[in-house]
């Protein structure tokens, strides 16, 4: 019988190795003199130090993993060469007082990267927004983000409104009430409404992310959106709570549900409010965790609030979005384990100071 194990190591290793000789042989064309320095291993990549200098290979388009290594490494500076898009870790990278370069790989020459803007925050459309009544009124709350509108419970999403149904169709909001009095004016007015949703698609999805709402629609397609709505916000709040056991719905999201804490008790980090913020660039998933932004107002000052769970070496270079993105200063709240040295070093390198704080 054949070890996979094995040969899956095996190919790994062959492949770190090909990345080792890319890298080498990348750095002495372009600085046109052979290389002798030592190549090391580096996860999807490849790395070694050269006369001070941090040169890595990745196949990721992280900038803090290449970062950490540079520095603790003793590298006076970092050039990094990635395959993909480097447009964004070159914006993240000038925010730093530490010497970065950013270089896409072309054959065997490097091209120096150029620094791509941040995103344009979208407007939720109307007719998304006219559907938060209806995740309040199940006992979600709506959060906005780059033009999404989601319910979350906790700091956990449990539904999504969405211009075309995702995941099959969905019966109508027909328990939603659409007339605000009996005149005739609000009754054609609330007939146009329904129709103007209906003919854009727009409906709410029930469930904790994509597959978890296919599911859903697949085995309660005929409840009513609002009681069933209900019924998710009421089991993902038993679950997530501080006394609750370990399951998978107080897993996902962590980063939000501090922020979450922060909002019922904004004292924990000195203030007197806590609302949630926009982050400089979209969450690309549910699963994958990636940290949160809000803003805390007391003693007439702002600040922003960036909360963390986790060791996260792409903390920094997202913290140095949310600089290029908001005036006022950052303090990053996590818990106390994860409040590492490694951490406070990249925060170091940040030209802008930041400030920590533990919350347990």
């Amino acid at each position: 019988m054949t070890d996979t194990s094995t040969e899956f190591s095996d190919a790994a290793e062959r492949h770190s190795k090909l990345l080792g000789i890319k890298l080498r042989a990348l750095v002495a064309d372009h600085l046109g003199n052979e290389v002798d320095a030592e190549v090391q291993k580096f996860p999807n990549g490849a790395a070694m130090v050269l006369d001070g200098v941090a040169w890595v290979l990745a196949e990721t388009s992280l900038l803090g993993a290449p970062l950490s290594w540079a520095i603790r490494h003793d590298a006076n500076s970092l050039e990094l060469v990635v395959d993909t898009d480097p447009g964004p870790l070159v914006r993240r990278a000038e925010r730093f007082a530490y010497p970065i370069s950013l270089w896409k790989a072309d054959g065997r020459s490097l091209l120096r990267a150029s620094a791509e803007q941040l995103p344009e925050v979208p407007v939720a459309a109307a007719a998304h927004l006219d559907l938060c009544d209806v995740i309040e009124s199940a006992g979600a709350t709506v959060n906005v983000e780059h033009g999404v509108v989601v319910g979350e419970v906790r700091g956990l999403e449990v539904c999504r409104v969405v211009d075309q149904p995702t995941v099959g169709l969905f019966a109508e909001l027909g328990d939603v009430p659409q007339v605000p009095s009996d005149s005739p004016e609000d009754l054609e007015q609330a007939i146009r409404d329904r129709s103007d949703r209906e003919s854009a698609g727009v409906q709410l999805e029930v469930g904790v992310g994509a597959n978890d709402r296919e599911a859903f629609q697949m085995l309660h397609g005929d409840l009513p959106t609002v009681e069933a709505l209900r019924g998710v916000v009421d089991a993902v709040k038993r679950h997530r709570s501080p006394d609750a056991q370990q399951h998978p719905l107080n897993r996902l999201a962590q980063e939000r549900y501090l922020r979450w804490r922060l909002e019922q008790d904004p004292d924990l980090v000195g203030a007197a409010s806590v609302l949630p913020a926009e982050p400089p660039v979209p969450r690309p998933n549910l699963k994958d965790a990636m940290p949160c932004v809000a803003l805390a107002n007391g003693d007439g000052a702002s600040r922003i609030v960036v909360c963390t769970v986790g060791v996260d070496l792409e903390l920094m270079p997202f913290v140095a979005d949310v600089q290029a993105t908001f005036d006022e200063p950052v303090v990053i709240v996590a818990p106390p384990r994860d409040l590492l040295p490694i951490t406070r070093d990249l925060a170091a390198i940040l030209e802008t100071p930041v400030e920590f704080q533990a919350v347990g």
